[in-house]
């Protein structure tokens, strides 16, 4: 008697054939609003939307700033993310901190003990403020950085293939 053999699962072609077509569909996606300006000012779109603490907002924001400034929506989408669970607090400290610098002084960051209705109302437009201000920067220097690097990626990788 043969030793036993499982039956092939048809699950690992099946996964084979998922990759594929995701590929294809990643490629496909890639390749929309074409020039290298329209993806870089997408990119750059979302880097700067995704800096504001706007929860939830923030791709919608992103897609429709691209729109205005005529950049791919995808990557518009995509550079939102460099906001994520992993990176709030660092970043929405670092621009409260730089908003903190450009607008001067000001009560610190409300701590657990401040958080009572009537230390919330005082020092809401305090920290929001501060906030705000310290996005807007931050925004501006981040999606113009992401931008013009992507921009030259994609044209280095440009280069490397039309030679």
């Amino acid at each position: 008697m043969p030793p036993f053999q499982p039956r092939s699962s048809p699950l690992p072609a099946l996964l084979q054939r998922l990759l594929v077509r995701a590929r294809g569909l990643l490629a496909w996606l890639w390749a929309q609003e074409g020039s290298h300006g329209q993806r870089a000012r997408g990119l750059a779109a979302g880097i700067f939307c995704g800096c504001f603490p706007f929860f939830g907002l923030q791709t919608l924001l992103g897609v429709a700033l691209a729109s205005l400034v005529r950049g791919n929506h995808l990557l518009a989408a995509a550079g939102t993310w460099i906001s994520n669970p992993l990176t709030y607090v660092p970043l929405y400290w670092f621009n409260y901190r730089l908003g903190s610098w450009l607008i001067g002084p000001s009560k610190d960051w409300p701590g657990m003990g401040a958080l009572r209705a009537e230390s919330l109302s005082e020092l809401g437009w305090s920290v929001a403020s501060r906030l705000l201000i310290g996005s807007t920067l931050m925004g501006l220097v981040a999606s113009a950085v992401g931008g013009g690097c992507f921009w030259l990626w994609l044209e280095r990788q440009q280069g490397r293939q039309g030679s």
